[in-house]
């Protein structure tokens, strides 16, 4: 992961937690019922997550309790407006955004000396069965403080409250269970340290629940996406539910979607795109073994993309050049079939949310569409880095230069 870091492209902005906030964020842990962590420096995300902590516990989601039961932890206002990094919902940055543009100024406040700990809650607490992710609907997020600091204040208040009372100023046991509070927890009487909880409507998303399930219900009809066999071939038995359900790799999803009016793809357009080009380069270079070039040159030169073009089998050759073929015969015909032509999952990978869907929709299905055929590396980078970083790991050095190249750069 060396390059990517020399290129800001790994996890580059998360938050380093060290001294003082360390012992913060493990009051935090056992408040929300886990275990510390034994490290002295590590760095968190948006939401709390810690990839130290996680491989430490062997555990990348140490802030759940079951699939039904999520958390985060704020331990700083640096939290703001940064990336969830491993988000067990597609929407849990969203979830962030809305507590800090609620919130934000008494989390300012709170955290000086303090950190929030936070429940996620649908009120499921507990997944039985794969459809039972159709329960999800609006979340209820609330808040606790570390050291019971909302009881400590109303204490300190009684306190002054009991002072001041009747001749109470010169009991000096009063004087000392006053300066013992202040000094413990400070002055805590014109603190707001009042988080009232926060509501947070789902519509469709992702979620990691049953090994990463897409929910996709804002459309004609509901529809479920599984990407694990086990628990699509359990949630298909269901007879109650009204809902489509789809493995992530059966072809007849695109249709499905297609039809829903949740994807589209015009070939004329795309093969003008960037989009295009990074598909179709890096459909290439997995024919490539072994050259006397480096793939990143072979990739950005015409006249070398040409060469290893015409050295690969022509089966390899209409692979990647199926969709101009197409489009190519499709001029002189009708009677041409795309899958005739056009290998599969490089059609998939063409497909793009369609032009109706809202911003947000629009990522989800970009998400999607990537799971289904993960062949455009800037996308997989953008809507999967947990995958990308897998992948990544498996490309040679200068494939890794030029996939680098694309995403520092945008093309």
């Amino acid at each position: 992961m060396d390059k990517l870091k020399e290129a800001n492209l790994y996890r580059s902005e998360l938050i380093p937690v060290s001294g003082k906030l360390v012992e913060r964020y493990n009051k935090c842990l056992k408040t929300l019922g886990f275990t510390e962590t034994k490290l002295k420096s590590f760095y968190i995300d948006g939401v709390g997550w810690s990839p130290e902590v996680a491989e430490e516990k062997k555990d990348i989601q140490y802030l759940n309790h079951g699939d039904a039961n999520p958390h985060g932890i704020i331990i700083s206002p640096l939290q703001k407006g940064k990336p969830v990094y491993l988000p067990f919902h597609s929407f849990d940055r969203e979830m962030m955004q809305h507590v800090f543009r609620t919130h934000g100024q008494k989390i300012n406040d709170i955290t000086r000396d303090s950190a929030i700990c936070i429940d996620f809650d649908q009120d499921i607490d507990v997944f039985y069965e794969p459809l039972d992710i159709l329960k999800y609907d609006d979340v209820s997020i609330t808040f606790r403080l570390i050291d019971n600091l909302e009881q400590i204040q109303k204490d300190q208040l009684e306190l002054v409250h009991k002072f001041k009372s009747a001749n109470n100023f010169i009991d000096e046991s009063i004087h000392q269970q006053l300066l013992d509070s202040a000094k413990s927890y400070g002055d805590l009487r014109d603190r707001d340290l009042e988080l009232h909880p926060l509501h947070f409507s789902t519509g469709s998303f992702y979620s990691r629940a049953f090994d990463g399930v897409y929910l996709l219900r804002d459309f004609i009809k509901p529809i479920v996406v599984f990407e694990s066999k086990e628990y699509y071939k359990e949630a298909i038995k269901d007879t109650i539910h009204d809902v489509l359900i789809y493995h992530i790799d059966q072809p007849e999803l695109v249709d499905k979607l297609k039809d829903h009016i949740i994807i589209e793809c015009d070939l004329e357009h795309i093969v003008k795109t960037p989009n295009y080009e990074r598909i179709k380069k890096y459909e290439l270079a997995q024919f490539l073994k072994e050259t006397e070039h480096p793939i990143k040159d072979i990739l950005n030169d015409k006249v070398l993309f040409k060469s290893y073009l015409n050295k690969i089998d022509i089966k390899a050759r209409k692979q990647v050049m199926g969709v101009e073929l197409y489009l190519e015969k499709l001029e002189r015909s009708n009677a041409h079939k795309i899958e005739d032509i056009v290998d599969q999952s490089f059609y998939f990978a063409l497909h793009q949310p369609h032009s109706s869907l809202s911003a947000e929709h629009r990522d989800l299905i970009h998400k999607l569409l990537i799971n289904i055929a993960p062949k455009d590396v800037l996308f997989l980078y953008w809507y999967d880095k947990e995958q990308f970083y897998k992948s990544y790991e498996g490309w040679g050095d200068s494939f890794k230069d030029w996939v680098i190249d694309r995403i520092s750069n945008n093309i």
